[in-house]
């Protein structure tokens, strides 16, 4: 059983995986930019040029020599790569239109290091875009646990689009609850259960975790079972974890484990 959520990071067996850019005409600047938001991360960045194949600039996560998920290089750019983080904070970009890359969804269970503005401008951009995944996940469900911590409660209030985003879920009919330093007198308006304290995990965690009402019961992705005929499936549980040890730099991963997940919710509710 964890003790901290250090500890969910630490004992991660991360599989290896690789991006590789397929036969690419973008520009130079378009390879630079995937570059950046990779650096210094266990996820290498290489190009193939193949010309008998019919794609071009498309980008292929890779694990064991086999492809796992396939994105185009204008996915990238227009999701992650040419777009900053005011885009969600002032809702300008509403939640039922997040999406996140398929190769980029697919590197669950890396551990990454990522830096926030002023040390990079599209690191941190990773795990905000993650975590309105997740936070899109609880809403398209209407039911189940969403719990998030925001360091400093009154983020709520600072940033319209996550106001809106947590007014959305709660409406929804998810169990909503949400963790910092409890400095928003008025936090108790919105449709979740605010949990304030001034612990490190309190102050230094990020996490989004949600877990629907049956965590077991889903593909660990989300995806229809195999033998679905086409009904509309749940979505799947799903969560993110990420600690600053550092000033502005965080460590953690993301996970749609279905049994993780129950973890780390139950280490939540029991911890904080």
């Amino acid at each position: 059983m964890a003790d901290s959520l250090r500890a969910f990071i630490d004992r991660l067996e991360p599989p290896a995986r690789s991006l590789v850019i397929l036969n690419r005409s973008a520009p130079d600047a378009a390879r630079r930019l995937l570059d950046g938001l990779f650096a210094d991360q266990p996820v290498a960045v290489e190009e193939l040029h193949r010309p008998e194949a019919d794609e071009t600039d498309v980008v292929a996560l890779i694990e064991d020599g086999t492809i796992i998920a396939r994105s185009t290089v204008d996915e990238l750019l227009s999701t992650i790569l040419l777009v900053n983080s005011d885009l969600y904070k002032t809702g300008s970009r509403e939640l039922e239109a997040v999406e996140l890359p398929a190769v980029l969804d697919g590197l669950t269970d890396v551990p990454f290091r990522l830096r926030g503005y002023p040390d990079s401008n599209k690191e941190k951009l990773l795990l905000i875009t993650v975590s309105r995944v997740i936070e899109r996940r609880a809403a398209e469900a209407g039911s189940g646990t969403l719990r998030s911590s925001f360091q400093y409660l009154s983020r709520l209030q600072d940033e319209a689009g996550t106001r809106t985003v947590y007014e959305t879920v709660g409406r929804a009919g998810t169990d909503v609850h949400v963790y910092g330093v409890d400095d928003w007198d008025t936090a108790g308006t919105l449709p979740v259960t605010v949990h304030g304290g001034c612990s490190r995990e309190y102050r230094r965690s990020w996490f989004v975790v949600f877990r629907p009402a049956d965590p077991t019961g889903v593909a660990g992705d989300g995806a229809p079972d195999a033998c679905d005929s086409g009904s509309e499936s749940v979505p799947g549980p799903a969560a993110l974890v990420a600690l600053e040890d550092e000033r502005n730099v965080w460590d953690g991963f993301w996970t749609y484990r279905p049994g993780l997940v129950v973890e780390i919710d139950a280490y939540l509710q029991r911890a904080l």
